[in-house]
């Protein structure tokens, strides 16, 4: 305990892990007996409805809750939450539900089967066949084999017997479903073959792969809740836990205050913008972290002379044509300069022929430059989506790493009634994918206007790092890496992505070192001195100054991480040019966690947005942050539903001395270019950006096996792997599409 009183005063610089994993175990023996625990959080249908969410599955309330070390000392941090379970059905009932069967007579396909089987390996079920127990077991699988075809030894002689006629003699059970087949408990060398109608799914098993878009809409529409009603949501349940008769907490000595605690909070101003001298608004002041494009002009419209448009839906031919005629009208009038006909034919095609309608596009467009003898490829592709979702990523896939062409993609229900918040909101991404800017800070014109950046010129990194889905286990992980191409206005970002071994946190090829296979020496790359030598290209200066804003590392691997990525920035800058060492600082950029920030007086005005939240631009850097390390709360958007999270940004390595409050504004202001919208985002976009380009490169290598049909390695039983899987590299993304921000 002295150790934890030591870091809580600031006198010792390393947390003692063990002694708070020892106090939060205490915390959470009580509500372990009673609930069902989920790493940190506790579920119980104690806590209110469980709402059915679609496919066989139900979504159970309850609460999450970690002891944090903080300038007060230590807090409970708690935080209402909610997650999928399956509901507690027969597995036939199940079954019907997941993959919405009506009529149970006909046989499960393959790929219905393999879906099944992902589903349900690992679940407990009891069965109940046998009159007087219930027995129960776990799914390791799902037989090949309808249940009417399934044959096993039944006895020492090797007397051979169906599942079904075994269970009618042994068990006086005639079971309906024959044509389907059983599902398997056991190891594959001795296996117990169990009927899907005499299993019922034990309750209170969490699902925990990934959901589909309608059960995400589901839950959160169930657990969606403004500021005041999850304020006290979160103080009824602090009530409900009763921490003073909490007996494990009495013997170990540990108080729980019941209020929540009370902060200090800044609202930071937001930052002026700039736009184009020739609209009627040539700068403009964000009210409530939004502003709009009426009487305004891109600061730097993007040129098109060569366009065209597929269509992939039922749209008529006409309203295509009029579509077009719509966007390319926007365009212009936001400050764009786009030629009004297309390059060549706009054509239609069916859903089914996409990679053969794209070839196509991308070989008129080709005999169209070389007979005008013109040197302008096509510039822009804009794309109308099948009625059916599921053709984006080949879309994607196709266009930028194989013909080489920026895309739009535009859903029919849109482009068939365009309005012009809309098409204002299209044009915004169409005008950087480009090679375009929207709109810059006005300080950036400013001799010295933004501190820490205008001064030298400075390159601003955003990293991140997506992980497959649970259930996916041979999948890889996809890091991406943007970094800022322009300097001082810092607008457009080049975008890198690079497929790694799954779930790895740690981004592998930001420095690497290969031998060249012909002349045998080192050969130095990676993708910072990459993206280092590109901002060199463009702004004809190196960077002074590296700011680098690292999205999604839990506090666990704070210290790997900082370690080995500052390294490999190091040796990027030192592989450039000796004795290139320009100072960094590193930030880690947090939106997962439960801390949430509530005004102190709902309703009021001056302290809340239309939502009910908290105002954007607020800042908390006191009472519930590190006790000795640089880290604040930002929340730089306005809500819009539901309750803001603020994100968490910790400085883990600061070489160019940021003062607290120019590090915040800095981030806050940069919330305000983000290129995709007319508002201030989340998270500082670097970062967002990362996102954008890590979920893209994942649609390369899924194309159509996102499905949940058959992927590699998922047809039989698990194999045993020998050693790591080897990362299937992602296809490389063509040079014109990587010079603009083609992810937005």
């Amino acid at each position: 305990m002295y150790h934890l009183h030591q870091f809580l005063r600031g006198r010792q610089r390393d947390m003692p892990q063990e002694t708070i994993q020892v106090l939060d175990v205490v915390l959470r023996e009580s509500p372990s007996w009673n609930y069902v625990t989920v790493s940190r959080s506790f579920f119980s249908t104690t806590f209110g409805h469980r709402g059915d969410i679609g496919e066989g599955l139900e979504c159970w309330r309850g609460y999450y809750q970690s002891l944090r070390p903080t300038q007060m000392g230590l807090s409970l941090n708690i935080d209402i939450s909610a997650t999928s379970f399956f509901k507690p059905v027969t597995v036939i009932k199940f079954v019907e539900e997941f993959l919405s069967i009506r009529d149970t007579s006909r046989p499960l396909s393959d790929r219905d089967r393999v879906k099944i089987k992902k589903a349900l390996r690992g679940v407990r079920i009891e069965t109940n066949h046998q009159q007087d127990q219930i027995r129960r077991y776990k799914i390791t699988g799902v037989t090949p084999m309808p249940m009417s075809q399934l044959i096993f030894p039944v006895d020492e002689k090797g007397t051979r017997q169906t599942v079904l006629q075994y269970f009618w003699e042994k068990y006086n059970c005639r079971l309906k479903y024959g044509s389907w087949p059983c599902l398997q408990a056991g190891s594959d060398s001795r296996p117990v073959y169990l009927p899907m109608e005499v299993c019922k799914i034990v309750e209170g098993q969490r699902y925990s792969k990934k959901l589909n878009d309608r059960q995400v809409t589901n839950i959160l529409r169930a657990t969606c809740k403004r500021p005041q009603e999850r304020e006290q949501s979160i103080r009824d349940m602090v009530l409900h836990n009763n921490y003073v008769e909490d007996k494990f907490a009495q013997e170990f000595g540990i108080k729980v205050c019941n209020d929540l605690v009370s902060v200090e909070a800044r609202v930071l101003p937001p930052p002026l913008l700039k736009y184009h001298d020739s609209g009627r608004e040539k700068t403009c002041a964000p009210s409530v972290g939004q502003w709009n494009m009426i009487n305004k002009k891109m600061i730097n419209g993007g040129t098109i002379d060569n366009w065209t448009c597929l269509n992939f839906s039922r749209m008529r031919p006409e309203e295509v044509q009029r579509f077009c005629m719509d966007l390319t009208h926007m365009c212009n009038a936001t400050g764009m300069n786009v030629n009004p006909c297309p390059f060549v034919e706009v054509k239609s095609a069916a859903p089914n022929h996409i990679e053969n309608a794209l070839r196509d596009v991308h070989r008129r467009a080709t005999q169209m430059v070389a007979q005008q003898g013109t040197g302008n490829q096509l510039q822009l592709l804009i794309v109308i989506l099948p009625e059916v979702s599921g053709s984006y990523g080949k879309i994607k896939r196709v266009c930028e790493t194989e013909i080489g062409i920026v895309s739009q993609c535009c859903l029919p229900k849109h482009a068939s009634r365009p309005n012009k918040q809309y098409l204002e909101n299209v044009a915004l991404k169409i005008n950087v994918k480009v090679g375009g800017r929207n709109t810059v800070l006005e300080r950036a014109f400013v001799r010295n206007g933004i501190p820490f950046v205008s001064e030298v010129p400075t390159i601003i990194f955003g990293a991140d790092v997506t992980h497959p889905p649970p259930g996916e286990d041979s999948a890889s992980s996809i890091a991406a890496v943007v970094a800022s191409m322009d300097w001082p206005e810092i607008t457009k970002y080049r975008g890198l992505v690079s497929a790694q071994p799954h779930r790895q946190e740690i981004i592998e090829d930001l420095f690497t070192v290969s031998k060249d296979p012909q002349k045998g020496h080192n050969v130095n790359g990676g993708m910072i001195r990459e993206l280092l030598i590109a901002f060199r290209r463009k702004t004809n200066r190196r960077p002074e100054r590296i700011i680098f804003y690292r999205d999604g590392v839990s506090e666990g691997q704070f210290s790997h991480v900082l370690l080995h990525e500052m390294d490999a920035i190091r040796k990027a800058c030192a592989s450039l040019e000796e004795g290139y060492l320009p100072p960094v600082t590193f930030v880690v950029v947090q939106k997962r966690h439960h801390t949430r920030l509530f005004p102190e007086v709902h309703g009021r005005r001056d302290m809340t947005d239309k939502s009910g939240n908290i105002l954007p631009g607020t800042v908390v850097d006191q009472r519930i942050c590190h006790p000795t390390e640089f880290d604040f709360y930002l929340c730089s958007h306005a809500g819009i539903q539901g309750t803001s999270r603020p994100t968490h940004y910790h400085v883990l390595y600061d070489e160019n001395h940021f003062t607290a409050d120019g590090l915040q504004s800095l981030t806050n202001n940069l919330c305000y270019t983000y290129a995709r919208c007319t508002r201030a985002v989340s998270v500082v976009p670097p970062a967002y950006y990362a996102h954008l380009a890590a979920f893209r490169a994942r649609y390369y290598v899924e194309g159509e096996s996102s499905d949940g049909g058959s992927t590699p390695g998922s047809s039989g039983q698990a194999v045993a792997r020998e050693g790591p899987v080897e990362v299937r590299q992602l296809p490389k993304i063509k040079d014109n599409v990587k010079d603009v921000m083609f992810y937005c």
